[in-house]
């Protein structure tokens, strides 16, 4: 017995309804995806960290995601492992003619050459999804700011776009001009709106300047820790709590903490 088959095995048994595990029993697909997406997150913190123990350990959580899925389709007589893995290895497959078709290899195309044809046969592939829209495909389940980067991606390919990222820049301001109207209103509804329409165009803008916006706020996310909890040191060696300072001695720190962070 491999290692997947062993794997496979002990989730079998976990999913045994007469000597399995309670919990385990008791789950569907829709109830564990949200620790699927968890899992997930988990293996990126991990590389991100740079900890390849770290990431072993993440990557098995991940697999045992796949594996439990897997087993609960294979219980209904949908699907098993065995045909994740097939179909997704015919998929590569497919999406890498460069690789796999003896003729390509020898032509030996430029990468740029390498992601149209990828495109292309994606497109081939979502024809077959009964949806002829461009943007068929698109999984909802996504991060907001992942999805509206692939929502607007597809939309550009499809023509329906900026002809640089100027037209996305001006997009943000007349977005902003909305919003603010929004406030003046105190619509909180109308509030909500347009503000995820300026968080969607900032997205195309990211897109337009060849930036991933999930990337840059991760950035922006760790550099604020940072600075805050800079601050934070600064103001308990002071012997001050910070609920009861006032907010020109706070961005006076926020500001020593930036120049020493950058």
């Amino acid at each position: 017995m491999d290692e997947i088959d062993k794997l496979i095995e002990v989730v079998r048994k976990l999913r045994d309804p007469n000597s399995g595990c309670p919990w385990d029993i008791k789950q569907t697909s829709k109830s564990i995806a949200k620790y699927t997406i968890e899992e997930a997150y988990e293996v990126v913190d991990a590389i991100e960290n740079g900890d390849n123990d770290d990431l072993c350990e993440e990557l098995g959580d991940l697999l045992l995601q796949v594996v439990f899925h897997s087993l609960i389709a294979e219980e209904i007589g949908d699907f098993d492992f065995n045909d994740v893995a097939r179909n997704n290895a015919e998929k590569m497959i497919r999406r890498h003619p460069h690789v796999f078709n003896e003729d390509l290899k020898k032509s030996k195309i430029s990468i740029d050459r390498m992601k149209i044809n990828w495109e292309s046969i994606k497109e081939e592939e979502r024809k077959k999804l009964n949806d002829n829209s461009a943007l068929a495909g698109v999984a909802k389940a996504l991060p907001s700011l992942k999805r509206a980067e692939k929502l607007g991606k597809r939309a550009g390919a499809a023509g329906f776009d900026w002809q640089n990222f100027k037209g996305a820049r001006n997009k943000i301001e007349e977005e902003i001009l909305e919003l603010d109207e929004a406030i003046s209103e105190m619509s909180h509804k109308q509030m909500e709106e347009e503000l995820g329409d300026l968080l969607f165009s900032v997205v195309n803008l990211a897109r337009h300047l060849a930036i991933d916006p999930e990337k840059a706020l991760s950035i922006s996310s760790k550099k604020f820790e940072k600075r805050f909890r800079n601050m934070e040191e600064k103001i308990i060696e002071n012997g001050k709590d910070i609920n009861k300072m006032d907010t020109v001695d706070l961005e006076d720190l926020w500001q020593q903490s930036k120049k020493l962070i950058g």
